[in-house]
């Protein structure tokens, strides 16, 4: 039973381009778009809209790149405190080059990479020497000084004529970058300065996926975006200034609206005449909202989304990244929307096979975790720890076993190279944790292939576990997660440790 589709991505990108191109023809020289979200893998969107391309940006930018020049911003705080990008677990340096690499496998390139509120910081200064040193022109932007309250100062030569003016070739300049706060709207607005200085009218606007504006303020896709940033405290508002303006009601975020005068004061400062934005609505050009065609397959897919959310943010309370009020924010908008958690369905199954485990006694060091995966048709399957095997280990098995019509008692992996595994770990690498992990699991299993037909066959059903919905009662060890990542699928947990151990070599 194939999931239905709540988005045209067809028609989406049709509009997007549409909406930017003609935005470009209301300047005489450039357009310096602020373009905002993931450029590639934004699973975010692809979830809570299903049917959206995590990679239409990339094919977006396709179709724009004889009109266009790309620069790709990274703070340099970022750098220097290695901010880690939670869905890839990768620092915000390494997925800056990462998404140069993917850019150019898109036949993209990137003009030059800026580091913003540059101050010398040691690690920034090895990242700018690795980019140069492989080619890569880096242009470097301290602090604006005055910013945000001294307009004057801000637009000055001290302020944005502070910054080396980077030349570009096309009407069209998207500015983008990993994360927020990653400094693009200063390069957008120092280009500005520099353009109008040299006599030539340019102008500015911003692409943003979520909220999406012209659909209601408590609607579960705007509420899930609201979820996604809570640890931000980002929250959606109805843009005043809209609706002053136009008598229309539509949906922006609190640092949009928050800095709209100001940043409609600079624009008046640098070009010297009253801005054609009314409201932070008019800056942008975004047109997912047009692209929904079944609204109720959408409300769902976003409220499960939620939920993900907040199980997320729930084991990163536990581990020390966020604070209670982050996870108390999700589950006020679960409140608000009637989201229940037994509304994930593979949340009990997991919790229910957990609690046989413990029954029977059947777990390791006295800790009985257990998986659930619902696949594709609807069909859940479970999966408990044991002596050997990490939960997320036998739920993979016994999915694609399933899958493959394989008979229960027939093995994938021999007993005896599970327990020579196990051996290996323990007496030579001295490791803690003995049982297989899911990317051990799954190297075993490719190494079964040649002398286990069975093991061949399935296998092959690993790729039919993308996007299925995975949840675990405890928080996966690294190699759990990595493996899981890796197949592509949906995963939540509980926040509970899989050990009783701080440390696990």
């Amino acid at each position: 039973m194939a999931k239905r589709n709540g988005f045209d991505n067809e028609k989406y990108l049709e509009q997007q381009t549409q909406a930017i191109l003609e935005r470009v023809k209301k300047f005489d020289n450039k357009l310096y778009l602020e373009f905002g979200g993931k450029l590639l893998f934004d699973y975010h969107a692809s979830r809570v809209l299903p049917g959206f391309d995590p990679h239409v940006k990339m094919r977006l930018f396709q179709k724009l790149k004889d009109r266009a020049d790309i620069l790709l911003c990274i703070y340099a705080g970022d750098i220097e405190r290695r901010k880690v990008r939670a869905d890839f677990g990768i620092t915000y340096d390494v997925d800056a080059l990462k998404l140069i690499d993917d850019l150019k496998d898109w036949s993209l390139k990137i003009l030059a990479v800026v580091i913003t509120r540059f101050d010398n910081q040691p690690a920034a200064k090895i990242f700018k020497n690795k980019l140069e040193r492989r080619g890569i022109k880096v242009y470097t932007h301290r602090f604006t000084k005055g910013y945000p309250t001294d307009v004057d100062l801000i637009v000055s030569d001290e302020g944005y004529g502070a910054n080396e003016y980077i030349k570009t070739n096309n009407p069209l300049v998207i500015v983008t970058g990993p994360g927020p706060g990653s400094g693009k709207l200063a390069t957008c607005l120092s280009q500005l300065y520099h353009d109008y200085r040299k006599g030539m009218e340019s102008g500015y606007a911003k692409f943003e996926t979520f909220p999406i504006w012209n659909l209601p303020l408590k609607h579960p896709v705007n509420a899930a975006y609201e979820a996604a940033t809570a640890d931000i405290r980002d929250f959606n508002l109805i843009d005043p200034f809209h609706l002053e303006a136009y008598g229309e009601s539509t949906v922006n975020y609190n640092r949009d609206v928050e800095v709209f005068p100001v940043l409609k004061r600079i624009l008046e400062k640098v070009t010297g005449k009253e801005s054609m934005y009314k409201s932070p609505t008019d800056m942008g050009v975004n047109r997912a909202g047009f692209g929904i065609v079944d609204d109720k397959i959408v409300q769902e897919a976003a409220k499960q989304e939620i939920i993900r959310r907040f199980f997320r943010y729930s084991c990163e309370y536990v581990i020390g990244f966020v604070d209670k009020e982050t996870v108390e924010r999700v589950e006020l908008l679960m409140k608000e929307l009637g989201i229940k958690i037994s509304d994930r369905r593979v949340v009990e199954p997991a919790r229910k096979a957990a609690g046989e485990a413990e029954k029977k006694g059947k777990g390791r060091d006295g800790i009985f975790c257990a998986a659930a995966i619902e696949l594709e048709d609807g069909v859940i399957i479970t999966g408990k720890n044991s002596q050997l095997m990490n939960a997320a280990s036998s739920l993979v098995l016994n999915a694609i076993k399933k899958l493959a019509e394989i008979p229960d008692k027939i093995h994938l992996l021999s007993p005896n190279i599970i327990e020579s595994i196990a051996n290996l770990k323990k007496d030579i690498l001295s490791a803690k944790a003995v049982c297989l992990d899911l990317e051990e699991t799954l190297i075993a299993l490719s190494m079964s292939v040649a002398a286990n037909p069975a093991a061949q066959l399935s296998m092959e059903k690993l790729k039919e576990l993308k996007n299925c919905e995975v949840h675990i009662t405890h928080m996966p060890s690294p190699g759990d997660e990595a493996g899981l990542r890796s197949l592509g699928v949906n995963l939540t947990s509980e926040p509970n440790f899989s050990t009783k151990s701080l440390f696990v070599s």
